[in-house]
């Protein structure tokens, strides 16, 4: 399933999303004047690499810490970027729009976190830096969830050799999305069948996402739902 729109509009412009989304361009397109050499030592500087938090061989503090903020705007390629952007073009709006601005912003970076600290937990030997906004855009799924379960999205679901356009609630589309990642993650514990992609920061920042919805936005506010 691939999310396309949802029939969700927000009441406020979300300047936040709009922020985020050009902050995760520009940076990408700063990559692409780096050689590969230049490439990977600047995901070395600024991606997570779980290893370094788990058998002690970074001890700065602030070197321990910065990456775990820019790693969220990194990305490894074109299609990286790019899915990452749709989910957060079709998705954010709404959660920005019932948290408000200032905490929509607090909930973002806390979710990358909570991303990070997953894939650091179950991937504790790995040397190889973790980047990209999957984790924080994956907190922002766990919450349209919840918040917005019927909301229409429109979904390009390929049917064996058809591609159909269905409309599907939230909660399927993005709880299909969910237990894909989980099935991933438990599978990529298995070196041999490890594809290198960080499902436990996915896993990780949509149940982040979930939790944090109680914490931010407790209860219903029925006049800013726009749940159909």
């Amino acid at each position: 399933m691939i999310p396309l729109r949802d029939s969700n509009p927000s009441s406020r412009t979300p300047y936040v999303t709009y922020t985020l989304l050009g902050l995760n361009i520009a940076v990408f397109l700063f990559e692409l004047t780096l050689d590969k050499e230049g490439l990977d030592g600047f995901f070395n500087r600024f991606g997570v690499i779980p290893i370094l938090y788990t058998q002690g061989g970074q001890t700065d503090l602030f070197q321990l810490l910065f990456p775990l903020i820019t790693s969220m705007f990194l990305h490894a390629g074109w299609v990286h970027l790019g899915f990452n952007m749709l989910y957060l073009w079709i998705f954010a709006d709404n959660v920005e729009d019932r948290l408000g601005h200032v905490r929509f912003v607090i909930f973002y970076l806390l979710s990358g976190l909570g991303a990070m600290v997953a894939q650091i937990a179950l991937s504790r030997l790995s040397a190889v830096p973790c980047i990209g906004a999957s984790g924080a855009i994956g907190g922002v799924l766990g919450a349209y969830m919840i918040t917005y379960p019927n909301a229409k999205v429109l979904t390009l679901l390929p049917i064996f050799y058809f591609i159909t356009l269905i409309e599907v609630p939230a909660l399927v589309v993005l709880g299909f999305w969910f237990v894909g990642q989980l099935f991933s993650g438990v599978g990529s514990l298995n070196p041999e069948y490890g594809a290198g992609i960080a499902y436990w920061a996915h896993v990780g920042g949509f149940a982040t996402g979930i939790a944090l919805m109680f914490v931010l936005a407790p209860g219903r506010d029925k006049e800013r739902r726009k749940d159909k």
